[in-house]
C-alpha cells in the first residue's frame, strides 16, 4: 500500500508518498490547484491507498477536488500534527510532508470532519454580518473618543440606529468638527446599513430552516445560535454520544492527571468559539431574561445558587449543546417539563 501525504500552503503542495514500509517513493512540489495534485497522484502509476492532509484553509476545497477524483482523502487535527512535527530538527515543507506521511501511515491521527458546502455557506454569512456589526462597533467607540476631547459626551446607551442623528446634533455647530469627522460618520452608517441587510438575511435563513426553527423552540436560543450551532455540527450522525458536543465546543473542564496528581481546570475553550459564545449568551438568556420555565431552567436556577452565576451559565450552556443535538438527532421537540416540577 501506497500513502500520499499533502503540505498545503496558499501557493504550493509538497507532496510526499511512501510505501507500507516507511520509504520515501516520491517528492515533489506541485501548486495548490486540485488538477495540479490530481495530475501528480495519477502519475505516480500506483494505487494510492489513502491521502493525508492537515486542517486548514484550503482542506474543504482540496478534499472535496480529490475524492471526485476518486481518492480516499483523510484530514487529520492540525495540533496533532504540529505535536508529532515538533519533534522534527528542521522545519521545511518537504520535512513536514515526509513526517505527515509517516503519520497518515502509523494512524496516530484524529480524523477532522470536512463540513458541507452548505454549512461553510451558512459559516461566510454569519462571520460577514459579525465582521460589520464589530467595525461599526469601532468606529463608534471612535467617534465618543474623538469627541471627549472637545467636551462632548454621547448618552451611554444609543440604538444602532439613533447614533448618527446624535452625533450630527452635537457637532454640527462647530465646521471644523464636522469637517474632521463627518466622513467617518458617513463610512459607519454605511457598514451599519449593511450590517442590517446581513442581520436580516441571517434571520430570514434561520426562520427558513426547519432544524433552526426547532431550536429556537428552547427559550433563550434565537437565530444566531441556531445556524451557529447548524452550522458548526452539519451532521449530527458524526457524534456518538450527544453528551460530546459539549466537549466538542470546550464546555467541558481540562483535567491534568499524573501519579498522584489529579488537578481539574476551567473549561478547555477548545473548538468553535463563535459557537461557545453564542450558547453561553443562549444560557444566560434562558436563566437571567426569559421568563418561560422549564426543568433546564429550573436545574440552572438551583445550580446558580450553590456554584455562582457564571459556573451555572457555562453548564447551562453545555447542556444546551447536549439537548440541541439530541433534538436534531431524534427530530423531536423541546420538552419544558411541567412548571410545578420545575
Amino acid at each position: 500500500m501506497f500513502y500520499a501525504a499533502l503540505d498545503v500552503s496558499l501557493r504550493s503542495v509538497a507532496v510526499c508518498i511512501i510505501d507500507n514500509d516507511g520509504k520515501v517513493r516520491l517528492e515533489r512540489s506541485v501548486p495548490s490547484d486540485v488538477p495540479d495534485l490530481v495530475r501528480c497522484l495519477s502519475e505516480f502509476g500506483e494505487p494510492i491507498h489513502q491521502v493525508g492532509l492537515e486542517a486548514g484553509t484550503l482542506t474543504q476545497h482540496l478534499t472535496y477536488g480529490l475524492r471526485e477524483a476518486g481518492f480516499d482523502v483523510v484530514c487529520m487535527e492540525a495540533r496533532q500534527v504540529a505535536a508529532a512535527l515538533s519533534a522534527m530538527r528542521n522545519k521545511t515543507d518537504k520535512h513536514d510532508a515526509r513526517g505527515i506521511a509517516q503519520i497518515l501511515r502509523s494512524g496516530w491521527y484524529s480524523r477532522v470532519h470536512v463540513k458541507s458546502v452548505e454549512s461553510h455557506h451558512l459559516r461566510a454569512l454569519l462571520t460577514s454580518r459579525k465582521v460589520m456589526q464589530r467595525k461599526c462597533i469601532d468606529l463608534e467607540n471612535e467617534i465618543r473618543g474623538l469627541l471627549k476631547v472637545f467636551g462632548v459626551k454621547l448618552p451611554m446607551r444609543l440604538s444602532r440606529g439613533a447614533f448618527d442623528i446624535a452625533v450630527r446634533d452635537a457637532i454640527e455647530s462647530d465646521p471644523a468638527l464636522s469637517h474632521a469627522l463627518l466622513p467617518m460618520l458617513h463610512a459607519r452608517q454605511m457598514l451599519f446599513e449593511t450590517f442590517m441587510e446581513l442581520d436580516r438575511r441571517v434571520r430570514k435563513a434561520a426562520h427558513e430552516d426547519e432544524v433552526c426553527t426547532r431550536f429556537m423552540g428552547i427559550p433563550g436560543v434565537g437565530e444566531i445560535t441556531a445556524l451557529s450551532f447548524k452550522a458548526a455540527v452539519d451532521d449530527p450522525a458524526r457524534f456518538k454520544s450527544s453528551r460530546t458536543v459539549g466537549a466538542h465546543f470546550g464546555l467541558t473542564p481540562r483535567r491534568f492527571q499524573s501519579g498522584e496528581k489529579d488537578n481539574p481546570g476551567r473549561i478547555s475553550h477548545a473548538g468553535d468559539s463563535d459557537v461557545r459564545a453564542t450558547l453561553y449568551a443562549a444560557a444566560n438568556a434562558m436563566l437571567m431574561r426569559s421568563i418561560k420555565w422549564s426543568s433546564l431552567k429550573a436545574w440552572g436556577m438551583r445550580l446558580m445558587k450553590t456554584k455562582g452565576r457564571r459556573r451555572a451559565i457555562v453548564a447551562v450552556a453545555r447542556k444546551l449543546a447536549v439537548v440541541l443535538h439530541r433534538m436534531w438527532a431524534d427530530g423531536t421537540e423541546f420538552r419544558h417539563g411541567s412548571e410545578a416540577a420545575a
